[in-house]
């Protein structure tokens, strides 16, 4: 996309004229909705949108770029990301693309190989491209085995911090939920997790023990005033309904802080009248649910020799309906888990629209990537357009459903604070020196 601004972006105040915006991605302004989409002029003042008008409302001395009706978004934010786990597919590739394969090769080369060093320039690596693309809010998950979780904790602070001023980071600790009888080990990581800032995160399966499991998570994230976010029922086994456990102790336990789920695969595949009740118990305990579509449709019923009989994502629609708080993301780039990706939301809801029949109709189907997962991660200032906002936003040439979601969008701009970014991906030869070629 090429737009001859009249006044180059980088001018204090200029106008978006004729631009098509998502409605549900934009505050404070009423115009007549097509399909989820308004028009408008957008006024940027000094970085900062300052007026949001009817197309031609702009005053006539204002520098104006003709967007011809093209769509205008707010920044993307993609809560559920592995930015540890990133790009190591070249140096330990999954053999047959299961599950199982995944967790084995990347054992093998988290013991091998994840130095400081290591982690923090494929997690660079990996943020530059999500910048590019136009992301401005992403959190990741940690792989937080011992002595894991103090490196890449340490690792992810000065990352962070590095990074402030272009994407906002949050870090969950993602770890076996068996380790927690260690109690050393445990105490030392909830510490870690307090001091960098981060969320309780885990992985749960259905066990015994998986009560006390979670009394004592919920118990630990209480008394330090964490969040949590987990990865749930990543499975196609119907009998996995941890999801349900999660939402009882969270009331057994009287949690008031946050709770994000991500994957509840198997709530797809129980019967209506299980998943009914467990989607009920979801909404009773407050929990938002992010689904991987890219992913779980990668890993999910994936058998030698067989073709796939199912999508492997969630009940999306229904957990929505319930008024569950719901977004989709990222999760792996290249690596054991998901051999593909690049930390694009475009290509996440490209294909979440595909996979979870997010069209007929797109009225609010932008939501995914912007306003809901922003608000799930507690930065509801993010992920909208709205006066007073900054002026982070991706232009696009497409002007209508069909058009944007046809093509991967490659020539779309990105405005930060009003002004445009170098949208150059990095060159994949940078990680030899770690990954191989």
């Amino acid at each position: 996309m090429s737009y001859s601004f009249i006044s180059p972006p980088n001018a204090g105040r200029f106008v978006l004229s004729n631009a098509t915006l998502p409605a549900v991605a934009v505050s404070g302004y009423e115009a007549p909705v097509d399909e989820g989409l308004v028009k408008a002029d957008i006024v940027i003042t000094d970085g900062l949108v300052s007026a949001i008008l009817p197309p031609g409302g702009a005053p006539g001395e204002f520098a104006k770029s003709d967007l011809k009706d093209g769509m205008v978004w707010p920044c993307f934010a993609d809560i559920h990301t592995h930015l540890d786990k990133g790009h190591i597919w070249s140096r330990h590739a999954n053999p047959d693309g299961t599950f199982a394969g995944a967790l084995d090769a990347v054992r093998e080369d988290r013991e091998a190989h994840w130095s400081a060093a290591d982690v923090k320039k494929r997690m660079e690596f990996s943020l530059r491209c999500a910048y590019a693309h136009g992301t401005g809010l992403i959190r990741t998950h940690l792989d937080s085995l011992a002595p894991q979780h103090r490196i890449s904790f340490e690792v992810f602070d000065e990352v962070r911090d590095a990074w402030k001023d272009k994407i906002t980071l949050q870090a969950a600790a993602l770890f076996p939920m068996d380790a927690m009888v260690d109690e050393p080990y445990f105490d030392d990581l909830v510490a870690v997790v307090r001091d960098k800032g981060g969320l309780l995160g885990g992985v749960t399966k259905m066990n015994p023990d998986l009560n006390w499991q979670l009394d004592t998570l919920f118990r630990a994230a209480a008394e330090n005033g964490l969040e949590v976010d987990l990865h749930v029922d990543e499975t196609d086994d119907p009998g996995a309904q941890t999801l349900k456990a999660i939402a009882e102790a969270v009331l057994r336990n009287r949690f008031e802080g946050k709770v994000t789920a991500g994957h509840c695969c198997s709530l797809a595949r129980q019967d209506d009248g299980i998943a009914e009740r467990t989607v009920a118990m979801v909404a009773e305990a407050g929990i938002s649910i992010i689904s991987l579509p890219m992913c779980n449709m990668y890993l999910q019923d994936r058998y030698p020799g067989r073709t796939p009989r199912w999508r492997g994502v969630t009940l999306f629609k229904e957990l929505a309906a319930a008024g569950i708080a719901t977004a989709v993301a990222s999760d792996n780039t290249r690596d054991p888990f998901h051999a593909y990706g690049d930390l694009d939301p475009v290509e996440v809801f490209r294909e979440a629209v595909r996979i979870l029949h997010l069209d007929h109709p797109l009225d609010t189907a932008a939501r995914v990537v912007t306003v809901s997962p922003a608000s799930i991660a507690g930065r509801a200032e993010m992920g909208r357009i709205a006066v007073g906002s900054p002026a982070d936003l991706v232009l696009f040439s497409a002007r209508r459903w069909s058009e944007f979601l046809s093509r991967p969008q490659s020539d779309r701009v990105v405005l930060r604070r009003g002004k445009v970014i170098d949208r150059s991906l990095p060159d994949y030869r940078e990680l030899d020196s770690v990954v191989g070629a």
